[in-house]
């Protein structure tokens, strides 16, 4: 039977898992709510293989009768249980959590209760459960990538920070000239001269050949030099020396966390162009029209595209937006009506489309035009990004429906249309 039938076929058999370290919970139930089984597996390439044997054998050999819910969408065993066939469905544990109250008012808590919980209420609510699917390895590679990148620029966004108030403390005539310090030749420039006096020392030749090295253009070796020689700061005796020490000792990391920064965007570019060329496989093809829209690049295309791949397969602008944020929750009581921002969201897409919609409004005129026309309307600059950023996800579902890359030329009126006034097309 193929995958996409068996997706079709309601289960008869629910398991809830829950995950531990070293060993995973399992409480399996028939459609009645009889309990046919509990029990517990190793983590490990023996015990997870067990387990789904023993999955396998209660619903007769027939994994897609099995629906197997527990409370993260990724995971070792969760993939092994997507390659076997077994229907397998994942929870907010956030909404977890009510269904506990719910079997247990007393608030007890334990593996095996979870576990039972996780059972019952697929049961009862599969409704709330998402059911998840199978993903490409390019899919995965690209989600890892994404994550990656994330991490290595916390990283080194933390270190240029440590760097910058060590410098802070003796040598501010040097951070002047780089005031983040998060560019290799400031840390070159640095390294030649650690102390304000070996800085003044340094003449308007040597600086030419670091800024030539990094091919800056922005700064003259003479204005540097200026800077430099400009008297330092009078501090206790030993601070000058601890401090360049410590400064000196974030530079290698820091360079290292640039190259890999680098290296990281390489591989999530050369992902990206896997994906768009493959002409077989629709999720790839989501990439070329992704990244044809202005203000979506490889970083916030690699975020969209790992971490949403569900809901732009489905082509499900409600679900993309309310898993960006940019769709507003409604508290109602009464005479009450709040309309606020949504904070039950994936972090990283509200991030990636934050960042996108700043590079969209300066390219698209329709977005710069709503843009302005919210925060003339009152709303402040995160408001109006939200709503630009709505617009976007609606133009991007939009596209992937009708299988079409982005052409703002087909967004605007002929130039018979203009505005008398202005002379400008008018945007439709």
């Amino acid at each position: 039977m193929e995958r996409q039938n068996e997706s079709n076929i309601d289960p008869r058999f629910f398991a809830g898992v829950d995950l531990g370290s070293g060993e995973h919970a399992v409480h399996v139930v028939d459609e009645s709510g009889k309990r046919l089984d509990g029990f517990t597996g190793e983590h490990g390439g023996a015990g997870q293989a067990a387990l789904a044997d023993r999955l396998r054998r209660i619903c007769g050999g027939r994994p897609e009768l099995m629906g197997i819910a527990l409370e993260t969408p990724r995971a070792a065993l969760v993939e092994l249980l997507l390659e076997q066939g077994f229907a397998v469905f994942a929870i907010n544990p956030k909404q977890l959590d009510r269904f506990r109250d719910r079997h247990s008012p007393s608030g007890a808590k334990d593996d095996a209760r979870d576990a039972r919980v996780l059972a019952g209420s697929l049961r009862t609510d599969r409704a709330s459960f998402r059911r998840l699917n199978p993903e490409s390895a390019l899919t995965i590679e690209l989600r890892d990538l994404s994550r990656l990148d994330e991490g290595l620029k916390r990283d080194f966004r933390r270190g240029c920070n440590q760097l910058r108030e060590q410098l802070h403390r003796y040598y501010p005539q040097l951070l002047g000239l780089c005031p983040a310090a998060d560019e290799p030749w400031f840390w070159a420039l640095l390294k030649r001269a650690p102390l304000p006096a070996a800085g003044a020392k340094l003449t308007p030749a040597n600086i030419r050949q670091v800024l030539a090295l990094h091919g800056i253009r922005r700064l003259s070796g003479d204005d540097i030099a200026a800077a430099l020689r400009t008297p330092p700061l009078q501090v206790s005796p030993g601070t000058a020396a601890a401090a360049s020490r410590h400064a000196l000792m974030l530079v290698p990391r820091l360079d290292l966390l640039f190259r890999q920064i680098g290296e990281t965007l390489a591989a999530m570019e050369s992902t990206l162009g896997s994906m768009a060329s493959d002409s077989e496989h629709q999720g790839h093809r989501d990439a070329a029209i992704l990244l044809s829209l202005p203000g979506i690049g490889p970083v916030t295309g690699a975020a969209m595209l790992g971490e949403a791949a569900e809901p732009l397969r489905n082509r499900d602008y409600h679900a993309l937006r309310s898993l960006a944020g940019s769709a507003p929750v409604t508290r109602q009581s009464g005479k009450r009506l709040v309309v606020g921002m949504r904070h039950g969201c994936h972090p990283r897409l509200r991030n990636a489309l934050h960042g996108a919609v700043s590079c969209h409004v300066r390219w698209d005129p329709r977005a710069r035009e709503q843009y302005q026309r919210l925060k003339a309307a009152g709303h402040n600059h995160a408001r109006a990004v939200r709503g630009v950023g709505d617009r976007l996800l609606r133009l991007v579902v939009t596209l992937l429906k009708n299988g079409e890359l982005y052409d703002p030329q087909r967004r605007l009126l002929p130039e018979t249309k203009t505005v008398a006034a202005t002379g400008q097309p008018v945007i439709c």
